[in-house]
């Protein structure tokens, strides 16, 4: 017969191993649960990763969809001058659309008081520079401004496009003036013998690369320019008039620095137009 130290023995094991297998249910449980969170976790990680992947290369798509013109078009780049090292002959008339179209042909009209002079823009040639002149003409950038300078001798040109050359101390400008961006010089005319033949209208700059503003020459006789100065168009109209502007000659203003001088007889853009594209 089974003594009672027996029978309390046999209960305390039934009673450890009901405990054990207990926790060793419990225990795989916890690492069933555990398993599932890690699995979801993980599959939360590799979704949010895709997210980010697709999200990123999407960004980079509009990145290049910003900079990359559409067929057509061409990407300007116009850079700001600081505000900072702007003079009071700098004009601010914010800066034309970045994209701009590279097909057809402008007409650009000066409106003198000595009568009209036009010219014809090529877009697919100087599309960024024909892009600069239809924004200010728009926005009456040069209108009632004088050409400031007009050079007799090496070259034959006549410059205008300088925002501060008005009113009646016009005399007074230093020849700096434009608007409040620069952009890189295009069309330059390197196989052209010569660089700059009579009747070309082309963009004045400093001498350095990406310095070309508003400024332009009109030559009115074959000038042996070195090949640096974009090319803007061919004069279509009232070459006769400035050859009359150089007939009657300049003040000197200039000559120490880098030739000719104020045009004796005035000339006054009253107004300045760009014809809508044609072609």
């Amino acid at each position: 017969m089974t003594s009672t130290r027996e029978r309390q023995r046999a209960a305390a094991r039934a009673r450890l191993e009901r405990e054990m297998a207990e926790r060793a249910a419990r225990a795989r449980k916890r690492r069933q649960t555990q398993a599932i969170v890690g699995a979801g976790a993980a599959l939360l990680l590799v979704v949010a990763g895709t997210v980010w992947l697709a999200a990123s290369i999407g960004g980079d798509d509009d990145k290049k969809q910003d900079t990359a013109a559409a067929p057509g078009f061409v990407q300007c780049a116009w850079t700001e001058v600081p505000k900072e090292q702007r003079t009071k002959e700098i004009k601010d008339v914010g800066l034309p659309a970045a994209q701009q179209p590279n097909t057809g042909t402008q007409t650009l009209t000066f409106d003198t008081n000595l009568g009209p002079i036009t010219a014809k823009v090529d877009r697919s040639a100087a599309p960024c520079t024909a892009a600069s002149f239809t924004h200010l003409a728009s926005k009456g950038f040069l209108d009632n401004t004088k050409c400031h300078r007009l050079v007799t001798e090496g070259i034959k040109v006549l410059q205008c496009g300088d925002p501060s050359a008005t009113g009646k101390g016009w005399r007074d400008t230093d020849g700096t003036g434009g608007p409040s961006y620069r952009m890189a010089e295009e069309n330059l005319p390197t196989d052209k013998r010569p660089p700059y033949p009579e009747g070309v209208i082309a963009m004045a700059n400093s001498g350095q690369p990406g310095s070309t503003g508003s400024q332009f020459f009109i030559v009115y006789g074959d000038s042996p320019l070195d090949a640096n100065y974009t090319v803007l168009g061919t004069i279509t109209g009232g070459m006769d008039i400035v050859k009359d502007v150089a007939k009657a000659g300049d003040d000197g203003a200039y000559a120490k620095q880098a030739g000719g001088g104020h045009p004796k007889k005035e000339v006054v853009i009253k107004k300045m137009t760009m014809s809508e594209a044609q072609g």
